[in-house]
């Protein structure tokens, strides 16, 4: 596979970035993960944005151009011979000396990925397993959670599960010292008792996801009324439908909750995805195929 090093094509064999560059030094960059449609990005504004903010906040010197991240994409979906694809784009802060610096990063460093997409249907869904984690979510590295490259506390969270012997595929959640849902280790978790959509608040310390963000804009659309706030795991174990979002999977149902030693149930409507997750699903896809954001 070639990867986009600072907008020139890169084969992998060829990659090399300075020992001295302060993302492989302190974690100090960010990336947006996302997904092609007929080989356009979607929602690509929004994830711009969200850069944009991290790297304003990190004092990295990046202002993400839309037009070009669109022809990014384009070469590099042509040069691996793809028509659709898995996108990380990201941006290290550069090279700076050994030591904590007081200053900004005024010359970042942008790796540009991709991969194949898995074939994905959401009528062909089966749904997930979501495991609680022991493990609890670190605080952000702000005001707000930052999409960086220090990923310490999700690693942790994937080793607790393969550890504790959950299946191929769950997803862990993660708690806040408040003993608050939090988010799960790559997605945002949603859930639905008596026809209300719940989620987490940004203030647990959530990444409040671009996904997550449409889905609840899309509710509203829909009539479907919902809620944010500060739940306990009590909460999930007592709905009705519950499923996950991001910005490669969409809308994921779950169809079995766990604790962390493996016991679990499923959700009211048991192995079947439940009708207000069913909507979400198909009307993403349709959305997000149809690309007119």
């Amino acid at each position: 596979m070639k990867f986009l090093y600072n907008g020139r094509p890169i084969d992998r064999s060829e990659a090399v970035i300075s020992a001295f560059d302060h993302g492989f030094l302190y974690g100090m960059g960010l990336f947006e993960t996302f997904r092609t449609y007929g080989g356009r990005p979607w929602l690509l504004a929004e994830h711009a944005e969200r850069l944009a903010k991290g790297c304003q906040a990190l004092g990295i010197a990046y202002e993400p151009n839309v037009e070009k991240m669109r022809e990014g994409v384009a070469l590099l979906l042509k040069e691996n011979g793809l028509s659709d694809g898995y996108i990380r784009w990201s941006v290290s802060a550069g090279e700076g000396e050994i030591g904590l610096p007081a200053e900004g990063y005024a010359e970042p460093n942008e790796i540009v990925y991709t991969k194949a997409l898995p074939p994905d249907e959401p009528s062909d869904r089966k749904g997930k397993t979501i495991r609680l984690l022991q493990t609890l979510r670190s605080t952000p590295e702000s005001d707000v959670r930052l999409k960086s490259f220090h990923y310490m506390n999700n690693i942790n969270g994937k080793r607790e599960l393969v550890a504790s012997g959950a299946g191929a595929g769950t997803e862990g959640v993660f708690l806040n010292r408040e003993g608050k849902i939090v988010e799960g280790m790559v997605s945002n978790v949603f859930w639905v008792a008596e026809g209300v959509l719940f989620t987490p608040e940004v203030s647990t310390g959530l990444l409040e996801g671009i996904t997550r963000s449409y889905v609840l804009e899309m509710a509203a659309r829909l009539g479907i009324r919902t809620e944010q706030g500060n739940y306990g795991w009590d909460k999930l174990l007592a709905a009705d439908e519950v499923f996950l979002t991001n910005s490669i999977q969409e809308v994921v149902p779950v169809v079995r909750i766990e604790n962390s030693e493996g016991s679990g149930h499923s959700p009211g409507c048991g192995s079947s995805v439940g009708p207000v997750t069913n909507t979400l699903m198909s009307e993403y896809r349709a959305e997000a195929e149809r690309n007119e954001r």
